[in-house]
């Protein structure tokens, strides 16, 4: 399942996603979305999960949670058209 992560500090790196996030099981990728342009992180990002189950269960254990300060919004990732 992939998660997307908003809300997040501009100084959140993807290990800090995997680290999070690896704590409710295994996590296959982590990315900050970054400006093209300026190469600084946009404040959101998405997290890949392989097992369903462990996916929602940071999505109910992580939404609303802080990180440096800020409350991240964590929801399924609606797939692009």
């Amino acid at each position: 399942m992939k998660i997307y992560i908003g809300n997040i500090p501009y100084s959140t790196t993807e290990d800090d996603l995997q680290n999070a996030f690896g704590s409710y099981g295994e996590v296959t990728s982590a990315i900050i979305i970054k400006d093209k342009m300026s190469g600084r992180s946009k404040g959101f990002g998405f997290v890949e999960m392989p097992d369903d189950n462990a996916a929602k269960n940071a999505i109910s254990g992580l939404d609303g949670s802080d990180m440096g300060g800020r409350a991240m919004s964590v929801k399924e990732a609606i797939p692009k058209n």
